[in-house]
């Protein structure tokens, strides 16, 4: 009661004179900004904290110059405004940029009211605005919230300034959207991906994705862009791109002046459009020509890549996707130019579309045109078409068949051609299925691993990100062949994560873009990780495909929860891609988690003889039938892997394989060894401690030792301080000892030894990690905290307060 009246009293008591002047100050900092900044330093410490975030942002270079620190007010603000602890708070570095980030996102989401706190709202200043500039990282979440806004024209300022500094743009949990909301986001996209900073995009936690809106994503990621028809109607829905109009129209006339009447356009020649349909289309078609041109000539690798879509009056919109590559000659890229054509009746799709293949051969790669097939064709050869069907779309935008059409342009025209197509359902004109389709059947999944995958060179793509993460979103057959068609041309790309999407064989249709895209010079993918619950083929085999279809990967991961039930399941049709040969391979780091399969050393060899740069390799959960198996996993390690430095095996059973251990202990190039939860002193004996301990202390290349979970107890953990006695030769600097069993009085003993080593050696130590994870330290806490005392020292120590009663109560639970 005593305490509560002094602080109602305190509460109570007038503000000094400084105080109120502090205050006068910061409600006119309007007029006064200036003279504040240039106040003396310790009259500026106090005023600051009554300054509000905008001012206190604007005032943070003059406070630096000063000698001055505003973290400990941001970090005040964050407990005030925010009211909740931020995930590893310990390595925040700047609170004022993780308070401005999260308050962005707050408000612009609407969780965050400005008028809440006189020291968030202030009429002369734009929050979004203000703090947009500090926002490296965003989440859009359900129903795409603050999509539109950000769009909107009010906020343009934001959006410019967003696209700045962004550089991680998160999706977690969305719902299906409307179709403006789409447009919204098609905007948004294409500012912050292909005209902003954006190199990363992760998609997490969507259980029933929406495929339109799903494509839409990858395919902005990607660098495509498909406005839809609305934004088309209105001229190029891009500032930035229409900019450029003007140098690209006459860039356009141009080429268009030296191309002469015989060149192909649409599958005809000049002359014959003219004689149909009148110099007016006539010229519009040199245009598209000369606009093909100016791309091939830019850029042998960057032709433009055309959807035609038909309007009511028969003339053909032709939205030009192409972007912001650099080309050799200096000449700028197209972008977002609508080129409308003529195009006669019979090369229209049953959806009321014009077939893309025939037009865009005048803007597919060198390598692949065949002039005088495609003369022969212009000159009066028939062609069969299939049957257009009369049934109206609602809207022409269907990024599957853009995607697909594109990939498959390169496919012998007479099969297409010859093929009966099928009717497919639509919403807001966007193609649900592309199952059905015979030109979309089986791509990227067909025997070879490659056919129907072919980079999408007809296409000039926008900037794309680097980095495309999916975590836990179901990917069906057709998503798994769009991801791969737009692989394939994805030279931008060098991290590629997919984590439970429920693959099973479609994890073919991504090799086939792998595949694709490894032929690439550009190519930059070095990172590919997929891990799922069911391994549908042995965890090794897809190692093997993986590393056939794309050698020049540098990281890999594959990793599985649980073994496919169905016994003998074998994908039929992808035999050649399991038992292709392995190229020799960059890759350095290999990463395989084993639902508890054998280890199968046989089928890993020729992987391992691949990777001659291997340096780390990390086996987890796997089964070792014998010591020979497990020998002769080491001898290949020491053959083929003379570079290997970093070498890990997570819960598999050692506890039968002491010789090996020591083995791998004593190798003279490996910087570090992990065994965790490998089960090394389950059943060991005495001299099976002593041999590591005196092995480790012979062996001056090792630097770290990762031990967790394998029972050490307190005996073992002080027999371990005798690494770095005054006799011993190691450079071992990390020790990690988790999950152990250890008691604070073992703890306290291992400390007190370890201090004696250190003094016999004159404090000469290259000791500086010790990792305490999950161990039982809350049994005795004061001896607990003298022993990281003593302990912290001579080292870094990380530990965690962990309840081991309830753990064990957990560990109880389940058995």
């Amino acid at each position: 009661m005593e305490a509560r009246a002094e602080g109602e009293a305190a509460a109570e008591s007038p503000l000094s004179l400084f105080q109120l002047s502090g205050a006068v100050v910061s409600s006119a900092m309007g007029a006064l900004e200036r003279e504040v900044w240039a106040l003396p330093g310790q009259i500026l410490q106090d005023i600051l904290p009554l300054l509000n975030i905008y001012y206190l942002e604007r005032i943070e270079e003059m406070a630096v110059k000063k000698g001055l620190s505003t973290q400990p007010i941001w970090h005040k603000l964050w407990n005030d405004v925010m009211k909740i602890r931020p995930p590893k708070s310990e390595n925040i570095t700047c609170w004022r940029k993780k308070f401005l980030e999260t308050f962005f996102s707050n408000v612009l989401h609407g969780v965050l009211d400005v008028s809440s706190d006189q020291r968030l709202n202030d009429r002369r200043f734009s929050p979004l605005l203000h703090s947009s500039r500090h926002v490296t990282q965003l989440t859009i979440c359900n129903m795409l919230q603050g999509v539109a806004e950000l769009t909107a024209e009010s906020n343009q300022r934001v959006l410019e300034s967003l696209a700045c500094s962004l550089r991680i743009l998160k999706f977690r949990h969305l719902l299906t959207s409307d179709l403006s909301i789409r447009h919204s986001l098609s905007l948004l996209l294409h500012r912050l991906i292909h005209h902003g900073a954006v190199s990363q995009v992760s998609i997490c936690s969507w259980p029933v994705p929406d495929k339109i809106l799903l494509v839409l994503i990858l395919s902005m990621c990607a660098g495509f862009w498909h406005p839809d028809k609305t934004l088309v109607q209105q001229g190029s829905p891009c500032n930035l791109c229409r900019k450029e109009s003007d140098v690209q129209s006459l860039l356009i006339q141009e080429e268009g002046a030296l191309l002469g009447s015989n060149q192909l356009c649409c599958g005809y020649t000049e002359q014959s459009e003219t004689g149909q349909w009148g110099d007016s289309e006539s010229r519009s078609k040199k245009v598209q020509t000369a606009s093909t041109k100016v791309l091939q000539e830019g850029d042998p690798d960057s032709q433009a890549s055309v959807e035609l879509s038909r309007s009511s009056s028969g003339t053909v919109t032709t939205p030009v996707l192409c972007g912001l590559r650099s080309n050799s000659k200096g000449l700028p890229n197209l972008r977002c130019h609508d080129v409308s054509c003529k195009v006669p009746p019979e090369y229209y799709n049953i959806k009321g579309e014009s077939l893309p293949s025939i037009p865009q051969r005048s803007s597919v790669g060198r390598a692949f045109r065949k002039p005088d097939r495609w003369f022969k064709s212009a000159a009066g050869r028939k062609r069969r078409c299939p049957r257009r069907n009369r049934r109206a779309r609602a809207d022409p935008e269907d990024l599957y068949d853009f995607v697909f059409t594109v990939a498959r342009e390169e496919e012998t025209a007479e099969s297409l051609y010859e093929s009966n197509v099928l009717e497919e359902e639509s919403i807001d004109g966007w193609a649900l299925s592309s199952a059905d389709a015979p030109g979309f059947e089986g791509v990227g999944c067909t025997e070879g691993g490659s056919v129907g995958i072919v980079p999408l060179k007809a296409a000039c793509p926008f900037q794309s990100v680097s980095t495309l993460e999916l975590f836990s979103i179901p990917l069906t057959g057709d998503t798994c062949r769009i991801l791969g068609n737009l692989l394939s041309s994805w030279a931008s790309l060098e991290k590629l994560v997919l984590s439970y999407n429920g693959l099973g064989a479609n994890i073919f249709c991504i090799l086939s873009g792998l595949r694709a895209l490894s032929r690439r010079s550009d190519c930059r993918l070095h990172v590919v990780r997929v891990s799922d619950v069911f391994s549908h083929i042995p965890s090794v085999e897809l190692v093997q495909a993986i590393l056939s279809a794309f050698p020049r990967l540098h990281t890999l991961s594959v990793s599985f929860d649980l073994k496919n039930q169905l016994e003998g399941n074998r994908l039929e049709g992808h035999s050649s891609s399991l038992e292709a040969e392995i190229p020799v391979s960059c890759l350095e780091e290999l990463e395989i988690r084993f639902p508890r399969e054998p280890l199968q050393t046989t089928l890993l060899l020729p992987v391992l003889k691949a990777s001659r740069s291997l340096q780390q390799l990390s086996l987890d959960s796997a089964t070792i039938s014998c010591p020979l198996e497990f020998g002769l996993l080491l001898q290949a390690l020491k053959e083929c892997n003379p570079g290997l430095k970093r070498l890990s095996f997570h819960d598999v059973n050692l506890a039968d394989y002491q010789k090996e251990v020591l083995l791998l202990l004593q190798d003279p190039v490996l910087q570090e060894i992990t065994f965790s939860f490998c089960r090394l002193f389950e059943s060991c004996t005495t001299e099976f401690l002593s041999d590591i301990i005196k092995i480790v202390k012979r062996n001056s290349t090792l630097k770290s030792l990762k031990l967790p979970g394998n029972r050490l107890g307190n005996h073992r953990l002080v027999a371990l301080a005798d690494i770095f006695s005054e006799d011993s030769s190691s450079s071992l600097c990390q020790l990690d000892v988790s999950s152990n069993c250890i008691k604070p009085d073992g703890l306290l003993e291992f400390a007190k030894k370890l201090e004696s080593h250190i003094l016999q050696r004159g404090g000469r130590i290259t000791f500086t990690h010790l990792r305490l994870f999950q161990n039982w330290l809350d049994q005795d806490a004061a001896t607990a905290q003298e022993a990281l005392r003593r302990l912290k020292a001579v080292c870094r120590v990380v530990s965690s307060t962990w309840d081991s009663s309830q753990a064990f109560a957990d560990y109880i639970s389940v058995m």
